[in-house]
């Protein structure tokens, strides 16, 4: 990967950013070539005063003498309440959703570059925006990509002197009434990983390019990965899958129609006809699922024509290839129930689409 990205959730405790640092280096993992952190306009005061202007994030590079990531004040990233003001506390749905779907726009932006590695950390900041970000992660998520959070021993965690164990001496007092003295270089900090399920194959391709909110993410993955549910309009000429229309021409639909009728009759799979051998009975078939769509045009439609010998190879697998193709881009991963699918080796292979019949609703025919 050409960017390892650390992307920091952050409320009043910014040393989780170096914390999580500490804790790669110790394990001998590379370090983010870049940091950005999401916090509140509070958290952001105190990131940059602390990490940048108290110079703890420096501090921690020139102790272990590491080659500093690109981050400065820029990266640091302010969530958005309803109305477009600094999320400073929620006080509302509106400013819960505004955060929701902030938090989803920053990891859909940072995960759409094949290039990067995202390393999203959940440590710090509000329990709500550790949620999201973490979900937003797994709608978005890919292979390389990770979740974690940093386990800090008791006496040093949240302490607003502690940013990591140091390689030398250094005495701070205990954030508690013993005040009793402790060594940060004693300090153990230890990274979690936390597995999550990777969802991204279930998003519309427009989700995955363009702005969308957190609730509308993910619908359309709950969508996807729910049952297979199809609605056939044949006046229209759709097929409806989990709620997606997807226009196909008569010849295409009548040939969908006539394989599910035979499912439903409890007929054998079809196989392709062999090639100079054309199928008339799968011919006379197709045609009365043609002709309902159509209406009967006779001589003059080239798709009655075709079949007047019965159906060829190149007819079969044509309209199979077109469907199959047509489903595909119209529903992307959510695609597989409904297209058109090879069961059994050759010479024995057949064809099917893998629906029961309680999967399958018509409309109802229009009346004038």
């Amino acid at each position: 990967m050409n960017s390892q990205i650390l992307l920091a959730v952050t409320g009043l405790t910014p040393q989780v950013v170096t914390e999580t640092l500490y804790a790669l280096h110790r394990q001998g993992e590379p370090l983010p070539t870049a940091i950005h952190i999401l916090t509140t306009a509070e958290g952001y005061q105190r990131a940059r005063l602390t990490l940048i202007n108290d110079g703890w994030l420096a501090r921690f590079f020139q102790d272990y003498r590491l080659p500093r990531p690109d981050f400065s004040e820029r990266s640091i990233h302010v969530l958005q309440c309803a109305g477009g003001r600094a999320l400073n506390d929620i006080r509302s749905q509106a400013d819960n959703q505004a955060m929701a779907d902030g938090i989803t726009e920053w990891i859909r932006t940072f995960t759409a570059d094949p290039d990067t590695a995202l390393h999203v950390s959940i440590a710090g900041g509000r329990k709500t925006m550790g949620f999201y970000a973490g979900y937003a992660l797994s709608l978005y998520g890919r292979q390389q990509d990770r979740l974690s959070h940093v386990l800090v021993s008791a006496d040093y965690e949240s302490h607003p002197q502690f940013y990591y164990p140091t390689p030398y001496s250094q005495v701070i007092y205990g954030n508690d009434p013993s005040r009793k003295p402790l060594d940060t270089r004693h300090a153990d900090v230890i990274l979690a990983d936390i597995a999550f399920v990777r969802l991204r194959h279930g998003l519309d391709r427009t989700l995955l390019d363009g702005k969308s909110s957190f609730s509308r993410t993910v619908a359309n993955a709950q969508a996807a990965l729910g049952p297979a549910h199809l609605t056939i309009d044949p006046d229209r000429r759709l097929l409806i899958a989990q709620g997606t229309p997807v226009k196909l021409i008569p010849a295409d639909l009548a040939f969908y129609l006539w394989l599910l009728q035979r499912q439903a009759d409890g007929l054998a799979s079809p196989p392709c006809p062999s090639d100079g051998a054309p199928d008339e009975i799968y011919g006379a078939e197709y045609l009365r699922h043609y002709r309902r769509i159509t209406g009967k045009l006779g001589g003059a439609d080239r798709t009655e024509a075709a079949l007047r010998g019965g159906m060829s190879k190149a007819f079969f697998e044509q309209r199979k290839s077109r469907i199959n193709k047509v489903l595909g881009r119209a529903l992307q991963q959510a695609a597989g129930a409904y297209l058109i699918q090879a069961v059994g080796k050759r010479p024995r292979t057949r064809y099917r689409i893998a629906l029961e019949a309680e999967q399958i609703q018509f409309q109802q025919e229009r009346t004038c």
